[in-house]
């Protein structure tokens, strides 16, 4: 006669499926741990071995995540999240405004302990990103420059050869069209030497491509410089700018008012006024129908290149949100769900 034994499974004690559970929570923490202290070391390496140096601007009132966000963009470090969390954890409160010569070879501690010290580089004259033409022209007056060679040198009719100034309309200031860098100077180097330094390079960002694809766009060079200062004003970060530039033309393509609150504040600006959304002024988009008369602010390649190449998607609505990050929307509706999601102190287009 057969013998049948049937066995069972015993059921693992609560204690011990606890126990089992956090062992494997503590390990799967651990691993997590590990992976982030190695991305962390990593992100604090140089880029690259490349020892060229660029120059690199802090304006004052810039905030530690615009910086970061600049540095990564300009490929002098490779992680802005990684700068920031090595700026708390080594409790840097202050990166000194000015003018700083970096290169891709140097880590991320090289660079926090140049810009916490402020070992600017001297013999310089820097024309930020995203400054009016009066802005401008008061950086070279602090510089030394007297106002009739300010002047001169701001008048587009010295620079007869620069073939890039025959996109300026009759009458039209140099205003979105000097290219922010820094520039060496000593005491006897002239103001249009500099000026004429900018405008060179300028022309070398407004490549044929890139004209080509403004036309494409149904802009002239001109249009184009005018709409690129309008998406740089619109958000500090580069990323968002081909989204927002495919608004803007999206908009233009539709017959709707840019309404950019940007172009409100360039015309209460300039007219030493309060800013107001309402301000009476042909630069007032939310006033007017399509582009303002002129560039709001020199642009950057980053901005030139949105214009020329903005994002495949179809929004007509954005907004800045309080979280710091951009909110896009197709319809009037999605558009006043996100300022009551996102938004309560942020500007509204």
């Amino acid at each position: 006669m057969f013998k049948y034994h049937i066995y069972s499974k015993k059921r693992m004690s609560t204690p011990k499926l606890f126990g089992l559970l956090a062992g494997t929570l503590l390990v799967v923490a651990v691993g997590v741990v590990i992976t982030l202290r190695i991305w962390y070391a990593n992100n604090l390496k140089p880029v690259s071995n490349d020892t060229s140096t660029t120059y690199f601007s802090v304006e004052s009132g810039e905030s530690r995540h615009q910086i970061a966000l600049a540095l990564q963009k300009n490929g002098l470090i490779r992680s802005s999240q990684a700068f920031e969390t090595y700026l708390r954890s080594n409790e840097v409160d202050i990166l000194q405004a000015g003018t700083y010569t970096f290169s891709p070879s140097m880590g991320v501690k090289t660079i926090v302990d140049k810009m916490s010290k402020g070992e600017v580089t001297q013999n310089l004259l820097t024309i930020l990103p995203g400054k009016r033409l009066d802005q401008v022209k008061e950086t070279f007056a602090k510089s030394g420059y007297t106002q009739k060679e300010i002047d001169q040198a701001f008048n587009p009719s010295t620079y007869t050869d620069v073939q890039m100034l025959k996109y300026l309309p009759s009458g039209a200031s140099l205003e979105g069209f000097l290219y922010p860098d820094s520039f060496q100077r000593q005491t006897s180097t002239p103001a249009s030497v500099i000026v004429r330094e900018s405008l060179d390079e300028m022309q070398q960002h407004l490549t044929p491509a890139t004209i080509n694809s403004f036309s494409a766009r149904g802009l002239n060079v001109y249009q184009a410089v005018t709409l690129a200062s309008i998406v740089y004003q619109e958000t500090d970060d580069p990323m968002y700018e081909p989204t927002v530039a495919q608004v803007f033309l999206a908009r233009l393509q539709q017959g709707m008012k840019l309404q950019s609150n940007v172009t409100a504040n360039y015309a209460a600006d300039i007219a030493g006024l309060p800013r107001d959304i309402n301000i009476n002024s042909p630069y007032n988009t939310y006033l007017v129908s399509g582009l303002p008369p002129g560039p709001i602010s020199n642009v950057t390649d980053s901005a030139l290149a949105a214009v020329a190449n903005p994002s495949d998607t179809n929004y007509l609505y954005f907004i800045a949100g309080d979280d710091g990050k951009m909110h896009f929307s197709q319809t009037a509706e999605e558009h006043s769900a996100a300022i009551k999601q996102f938004c309560s102190k942020c500007a509204q287009n």
